[in-house]
């Protein structure tokens, strides 16, 4: 069983920068795409971001396309998102996702989840 810690959240300025990692406790990680998804207040959760087990392929959101970047270091069984030029709409809270996925971006897809950690942008 994959458990999965987040942590980087934060409150930042727009226009700033955040590095969210996402710290696994498994001994097949590497085997496992990595997907990020966030949820905002009173929103549905949504993807942001994924890569796959062996970093060949990422996928991202339209709302984060060239703000944002997945990678992923399966040495230290973490996953990495960069996050730039944040906006106030980037408020939420953000979460990592770990399976056998076949498709990326599909929550559904994925066994098992983080707890989260906070974003908040300010304006």
């Amino acid at each position: 069983q994959v458990q999965l810690v987040e942590s980087g959240g934060g409150l930042v300025q727009a226009g700033n920068s955040l590095t969210l990692s996402c710290l696994a406790d498994a001994r097949r990680f590497s085997r496992f795409g990595v997907g990020w998804f966030r949820q905002a207040p009173k929103k549905e959760r949504e993807f942001v971001a994924a890569v796959s087990w062996l970093a060949g392929i990422t996928v991202y959101s339209d709302p984060v396309k060239g703000r944002f970047t997945v990678s992923r270091d399966n040495s230290k069984d973490m996953v990495s998102l960069q996050m730039n030029n944040l906006k106030p709409e980037d408020t939420a809270v953000y979460y990592c996702a770990a399976g056998a996925v076949q498709f990326l971006d599909r929550s559904d897809e994925y066994t098992t989840w983080g707890r989260g950690t906070q974003v908040t942008v300010s304006s």
